[in-house]
């Protein structure tokens, strides 16, 4: 299984980009930005995509996988 290694949200929130900047310019739709404050790693690669350049990261940074139990 897959899950965030960093809360995204708070990580972009630092960059500059609240949710309120996000919503605004449209750089993530709600319902991902909903997966993702719920821990869901089910976005799209173009969102992991916004995410990485934003945070000038590589998509490992911000997910991990582990076996399942």
């Amino acid at each position: 299984m897959l899950r965030y290694k960093i809360d995204i949200l708070q990580a972009l929130k630092k960059t500059g980009y609240s949710t309120y900047r996000i919503r605004a310019v449209k750089i993530l739709a709600e319902g991902t930005m909903q997966r993702i404050r719920k821990g869901n790693p089910a976005i799209s690669v173009e969102s992991f995509g916004i995410a990485c350049n934003i945070l000038q990261c590589q998509p490992g940074e911000l997910l991990e996988w582990f076996p399942e139990e």
